[in-house]
Formats: C-alpha cells, structure tokens, sequence
C-alpha cells in the first residue's frame, strides 16, 4: 500500500513536518513518486516511523536511531544502554532538589545565595573534580595520604537528605577556602617531616584525664604533661596552630552527616589546654 506525508503523519501521530524532517535526513527514504512528483512511501516506511516516533519518545538522539534502522543495534540494545543514563539523570536530580531546597530553606542573601545556588548545582563530574583538585591541593600527591585522602572524600548520596544536603553546601565552600587548604597542606607537611599521624591521639590520651581532673594550663603538672608528650616545642606548637583549626573540625563533622558516618570525636578542648599550658 502506498502513502501520502499526509497519510504517514495521521497514521502515526507526527507532524507532516516532522514526516518530511526524517524522509529528508533519510530515515524514511520515500519508495517512490507519484504522476506529480510527490513523494509516496510504503508499509516498510510506516514501520520506521512508528519505532522512531517511540525512540524520540524516549529521547533517544538521532544518530543512534540510524543504527537501529539500519541494523547496527537494535531497540532492546539501545533501552539497556539508556537504562544507566537515566538512572544517574534521576540520581542528580534528587540531589539537585535536596541541595536547592536546602538552599530555598536558608534564605540567604542575594548575593550569597548565588554562591550558594552555583555550589548546588555541581553536576557529578564537577563534584568529583572539586573535591580531587581541594585534595590534591591540601595533601600533594603522596601515595603514603592515599588512606587519608579516602578518609577526607565525601560521597553525596543520589538522593540526599536535608540533612546531607545543607552539609554538602557547607564543605563545597570549606573546599574552596584556600587558607584552609593551605593549613592542611601544613599538616600533611608535617605528617611527612615526622610528627605521626597519630599525635592527636596521644594529646587526647594526655590532656583529657588533665582536663577532668581540673588541672589548669598554667601548673607545674600541666608542664609535666607537655614535656611528656616528648615534642619539639616549636614543632608540636606549629601543629597545634595546624591542627586546631575550627574549619577542619567542621569539615569533619559535615563529611560524617555526607557519609553517614557516627559524629567524629571533638578534641577542641584538649588543643585549647594544650595551646595555653604550652604558652604558658
């Protein structure tokens, strides 16, 4: 049976522009012509319209429906391959209401609420380069931080609570703080100089027992305690200046509400006691 463009697009459901668009780019090669010149297709022409019609229904470009008209791939290939396309369309799409309604919530200022906006609306790709640039940054390329880099990567969920939204606000601005990059950039420094990744641990040990017990900075025990702890006074003072950093605490505490992690330990008050006994 022969059709008119006219026939094609009322038994289809298109446009007699779009049957002519795709007759034109050959997708739908007319099957011949009539006494008048015009273009007449057949029930094969038919067929290709209507799979095209459910493919751009779909989204699926042009180029990729050629292939299935010609034979390269066929539509259940083509459904699998967008499958996973959609699936990470929606995943940013969820995070990208959770991050604006988080926003919407803040009512910030016009002005910081463009930063804002701009931070939001990070797709994934530019979320991994902000975070691997800010750990680059902060810790250099040392394979023996790689552990610690994995520890320091936040890894917003595909659909984010409140929550993890207002916390991934936070960190994108603290990882583009560069005087905060740079005084972890000191602490790493120090990390590979020698003063061990588990200092903190050691100050929590010795001045937490010291700060229930009340023993004051400025005492000849607290002065015991520091010289316990068996540091270069200049060394220990530069790391305590590093390590005491509000931002870094922060940062750490917005990466467990990301991750999901349990609230990290707060070792504020051991630097603070820790900073006046050595002042002292």
């Amino acid at each position: 049976m022969q059709y008119s463009i006219g026939e094609l697009a009322h038994r289809t459901g298109l446009t007699v522009k779009a049957v002519r668009f795709y007759s034109d780019r050959g997708l739908v090669p007319p099957s011949g012509r009539n006494t008048a010149g015009q273009r007449r297709y057949d029930d094969a022409a038919l067929a290709r319209l209507d799979v095209i019609r459910v493919l751009r229904d779909l989204g699926i470009d042009l180029a990729t429906i050629r292939r299935v008209i010609d034979g390269e791939t066929t539509v259940a290939e083509v459904a699998a391959e967008h499958v996973a396309a959609v699936e990470v369309q929606i995943g940013v799409l969820r995070r990208r209401s959770a991050v604006l309604k988080a926003v919407a919530d803040r009512g910030s200022p016009p002005g910081a609420a463009r930063l804002v906006h701009q931070q939001a609306l990070l797709s994934e790709v530019e979320r991994q380069c902000l975070v691997g640039d800010f750990l680059a940054d902060a810790l250099g390329d040392r394979s023996e931080l790689a552990g610690i880099a994995r520890t320091l990567t936040p890894d917003l969920p595909g659909d984010p609570s409140p929550e993890q939204a207002e916390a991934w606000i936070e960190l994108a601005a603290l990882m583009r703080d560069t005087e905060f990059r740079a005084n972890l950039r000191r602490l790493a420094d120090g990390h590979q100089a020698g003063l061990r990744r588990d200092l903190a641990a050691e100050v929590r040990d010795a001045v937490t027992p010291a700060l229930a017990a009340g023993i004051v900075p400025k005492s000849p025990a607290a002065k015991a305690i520091v010289d316990g702890l068996g540091r270069d006074p200049g060394e220990l003072r530069e790391w305590l200046d590093v390590v005491n950093d509000p931002r870094r605490e922060r940062y750490l505490e917005l990466l467990g509400v990301i991750n999901g992690w349990a609230a990290p330990e707060s070792l504020a008050s051991a630097f603070d006691w820790l900073a006046e006994a050595m002042a002292a």
